[in-house]
Formats: C-alpha cells, structure tokens, sequence
C-alpha cells in the first residue's frame, strides 16, 4: 500500500488524509515495520509496527465513537533528504470537527520531528517524536501556543 510515497511529502499527505479518513491501514502504510515513537500520549515509547498500529485503531475507533473528524495541518516544514535518509521537523495542528455539523470544536498543536528511510523506493517513517513545551509552573504540557 505505501508504493505511490516516492517523495517525502507524499507520507506527509498520505499522514493528513489516513487521518480524517480514520484509515488505520492507510496510516499505517507510512510506517516501517521497525518504527520507534516517542508520543506525547500516555506512553513512553511505540516500538515496532503492531503495537503502534493497537494504539492507531484504538485512537480512530475513539474519534468515530466521539463523532469527529480529525484535520491535520503541517506548518513550518523542514524536509532534509539523501537518497535513502530523511528527517522532517514541523508544527503539526490537530483540529477535530464534529461530523454532524462541521462545526470546530477542538484543536492542539504539537511539535513534530520524522526520521523517515527508502524501502524498496518509497519513503516510511522509522521514527517519529512529537512533544509540548511544559508550562514550569504547572508541569502541564501547552497546547495553545500557535
């Protein structure tokens, strides 16, 4: 499923659309089978493509039980590559919309890094790490700041 990710911000793309679509195999796509994650939910660590593919299926199962659909928006982008290397730094907003009406309800922004490596011609993200700047006086992490 991942072959049409010749370029980089194809898994980009391929990321945005899985998402709203709550296509758990398509997200998924993008991913090495070797995939080490660094989230900001919960866990330490993902390591390995079933365990994260648990955590994506129960994500867009509780999306689709809440009635939202996920938009993402990749901003400040930064894409360096090689012919088989490639790390991504980014903003990345998540705006859930409910499914009904259309209406925004929610939204966060977090900080994003990709470590992405050519298998068999297309990109796949090896490892991902996204985080928040936590607020020293609360110890909460900050969602707010874009």
């Amino acid at each position: 499923m991942n072959s049409g990710m010749n370029k980089v911000q194809d898994v980009l793309e391929n990321y945005k659309s899985a998402i709203y679509e709550r296509d758990v195999e398509k997200f998924i796509s993008s991913y090495s089978d070797d995939v080490h994650i660094y989230d900001s939910w919960g866990h330490w660590e993902w390591k390995g493509i079933s365990l994260w593919k648990d955590n994506v299926v129960e994500w867009f199962n509780g999306l689709k039980e809440e009635g939202y659909l996920l938009k993402v928006e990749f901003t400040d982008v930064t894409i360096e590559e090689n012919n088989d290397l490639a790390f991504v730094h980014c903003a990345v907003t998540f705006a859930g919309y409910t499914e009904q009406s259309g209406e925004k309800s929610r939204q966060m922004t977090n900080r994003f890094t990709f470590g992405l490596k050519k298998q068999n011609d297309s990109w796949l993200i090896s490892h991902e790490h996204s985080s928040l700047p936590i607020n020293m006086d609360t110890g909460k992490g900050m969602f707010d700041l874009r």
